[in-house]
């Protein structure tokens, strides 16, 4: 059975010894990992977490973004050089919480636009700067699941064809794919068709109603999600990706303007429905 994840990110941005009592809950719901958002500058509390998550029988996984003054796509090789030094950052605190998988939109600026499409030099950008971080990335057997977003917060990859386009630009073996329900949801022609064009480099998958709320309370097309993966024969993560106004700053980075659901009300429910689809599915 693939193994279930929880985002904090649901609480907080931040990764802190105040998390722990979260951690403890999440164990007895039954979450095989949690994932973390490598964003907190300590890098002692990411030891720390790594050790606690540990102990409890618990794995980890990551998850990070950059922005303008660290974007791998800008034209400017100052402004890459800082990319690969911030997902090289990013490595050592990844490395620290003792995750494998480093997830996410890290392959240009988040909600960075230039009024126009993306150009082919821009994957080649990318692709150059995730090879040289996949490279120290794999001194810690750490591997990048890299994300598609809705348009709305990136121009580079809104799909699963231009996220292929950008992973074989890396042409690295850790560097791979993630898919995230919620943005296929938007972007997407089909979950299957999406899921089919990615299975090959397929590392990471989020789990994410289309309102960010509980999985299942809203109108994602979950049976299509799981029967497709199911028949790519898909081995990894499905992790709860959910967000709220827990964190003041980071849901105004992002736009989260209201509550979406209790976010034990997801950890809770989104479980048990991750457990159902997987058993009607084989997943």
């Amino acid at each position: 059975m693939n193994k279930i994840g929880f985002n904090v990110l649901a609480w907080t941005a931040a990764v802190s010894d105040d998390l722990f009592p979260v951690i403890d809950r999440l164990k007895g719901i039954g979450y095989d990992g949690v994932e973390f958002y490598l964003g907190a500058p300590d890098l002692a509390a990411y030891q720390r977490m790594g050790n606690y998550t540990k102990d409890l029988g618990l794995e980890t996984t990551a998850v990070m973004t950059l922005g303008k003054d660290d974007n791998p796509i800008s034209e400017s090789v100052e402004v890459r050089a800082k990319a690969l030094d911030k997902i090289k950052w990013g490595i050592d605190r990844a490395h620290a919480l003792n995750a494998k998988i480093i997830c996410g939109p890290f392959h240009s600026g988040h909600t960075i636009f230039v009024n126009r499409p993306a150009q082919e030099q821009e994957y080649a950008l990318a692709g150059e700067v995730l090879a040289a971080a996949a490279d120290y990335a794999a001194q810690a057997d750490i591997t990048f699941a890299l994300e598609a977003l809705n348009r709305f917060e990136c121009y580079l990859c809104n799909t699963t064809a231009q996220l292929l386009k950008l992973v074989k630009a890396a042409d690295h073996p850790n560097v791979r794919a993630m898919f995230d329900t919620h943005h296929a949801n938007i972007e997407e022609k089909s979950y299957a068709t999406a899921i089919d064009i990615i299975a090959p480099v397929l590392a990471h998958v989020h789990i994410s109603e289309n309102d960010r709320g509980t999985p299942g309370d809203g109108q994602v097309l979950w049976d299509d999600a799981f029967s497709s993966l199911a028949k790519i024969n898909y081995q990894g993560w499905l992790t709860i990706e959910a967000f709220s106004r827990n964190d003041p700053d980071f849901a105004n980075a992002i736009g989260v303007w209201r509550e979406f659901s209790d976010p034990w009300d997801i950890a809770e429910k989104g479980y048990k429905f991750i457990r159902e689809m997987s058993a009607k599915h084989n997943l």
